[in-house]
């Protein structure tokens, strides 16, 4: 009797660290992806009303990024684009339409040399996600205005504003002379 009270004792015990370990572990990564990725973690979350879920899809992008084999751009790649996007800036004075569609391209030529694929936007801004969490959303925001302006339904003030969200990005990925947690390869 004695041996089956000990034996259901252990077990008991054995379980009880099992679930505190557990609950540490996820404690652990849901603190470790809420610190990487900031806001687009709760947007994440937001997106596909599962915690798990969601982190599941934070440590996937992960995965997927670092297969990409992401790079910085080279310093003469850097000052091409640097004077691109000074000309879009002034084009929009007299061209805000016209600014914000360059600033657009620009933007998707600079990812497509430093390794993104230029696949669907979502799949692309998931994928800037993982190296530029901070600034994503920005991403997303210029890009949502910029296809409203394609419709015709953008102001000249959003217009100004998706250039704004544009250099955000364009600061990180262009002017940044290394990719945060990469090795640069120019």
């Amino acid at each position: 009797m004695r041996e089956l009270i000990l034996v259901v004792v252990v077990v008991v015990v054995l379980a009880v660290i099992a679930i505190v370990a557990w609950r540490y572990y996820k404690e652990q990564r849901t603190k470790k992806l809420r610190g990487r990725y900031g806001p687009e973690y709760d947007r994440t979350v937001v997106t596909l009303r599962d915690q798990a879920e969601a982190e599941a899809e934070l440590e996937k992008r992960e995965k997927r990024v670092k297969a990409l084999h992401i790079h910085a751009l080279s310093t003469a790649d850097r000052q091409r684009f640097i004077s691109g996007w000074r000309a879009i800036q002034t084009e929009f004075v007299d061209d805000p339409k016209g600014a914000v569609k360059e600033a657009d391209r620009l933007m998707q030529d600079a990812m497509s040399l430093c390794g993104y694929p230029m696949t669907d936007f979502e799949q692309r801004a998931a994928d800037v996600s993982v190296n530029h969490p901070r600034v994503v959303n920005n991403y997303r925001a210029a890009h949502e205005i910029a296809v409203r302006d394609r419709l015709g339904e953008a102001s000249t003030e959003e217009l100004r504003q998706a250039l704004v969200h544009y250099r955000s990005l364009f600061d990180e990925l262009v002017e940044a002379p290394e990719v945060t947690g990469r090795e640069v390869r120019a």
